[in-house]
């Protein structure tokens, strides 16, 4: 099976929500950084949070055992948080699961779907919502060179999981998959 890691973007300003959403903080009192990498980490073996650069209110709400990187200082986008995360991963790691921060209520089920019994060094799956594509995502070891070299802007993994042709996981019946733009 290999190591399974975990990756949780929140790297974003989060212009349209108001300011970054590595500091949301859900109804309940739950901060959304919180409860995503507690989701990741039922699942895999380690986590990585990266969050904007400097802001350290963000650095206190990853639980204990998250490693959390900084974004670049100049980023321009969410490929910039994908970047730094995956060129962060362990040696040992053959694919990780990236989600986005703001889906605070994605069931661990559905990354547990998603990861299924394969995760070797070419895995490439990614949730779909009634067939809409969303997160998690699964991308083995193999794929991180070239998505690295793919990635540009406010985009992430998108692209290069259509066109590479990743297998989709159907999680609609456990969740919608909407991730949170406005407060």
């Amino acid at each position: 099976m290999g190591h399974l890691s975990g990756l949780v973007l929140a790297g974003g300003r989060g212009e349209r929500f108001g300011g970054p959403k590595a500091l949301a903080v859900s109804d309940d009192g739950l901060p959304w950084l919180t409860r995503v990498c507690g989701t990741l980490a039922e699942v895999v073996d380690d986590v990585i949070a990266v969050i904007p650069a400097g802001l350290s209110e963000a650095r206190a709400l990853a639980p204990a055992g998250v490693r959390v990187v900084d974004a670049p200082v100049e980023s321009t986008g969410l490929s910039d948080s994908l970047r730094a995360g995956i060129q962060r991963l362990d040696d040992r790691t053959r694919a990780v699961v990236i989600t986005t921060v703001d889906l605070p209520l994605l069931p661990v089920e559905a990354v547990r779907r998603v990861v299924g019994s394969a995760h070797g060094a070419s895995v490439l799956r990614r949730a779909v919502y009634d067939g809409r594509p969303g997160h998690p995502v699964l991308i083995g070891r193999e794929h991180w060179p070239a998505l690295i070299a793919s990635l540009g802007g406010d985009t992430g993994a998108g692209r290069y999981l259509r066109a590479h042709g990743a297998e989709t996981v159907e999680c609609g019946d456990l969740f919608d998959g909407q991730d949170t733009d406005t407060r």
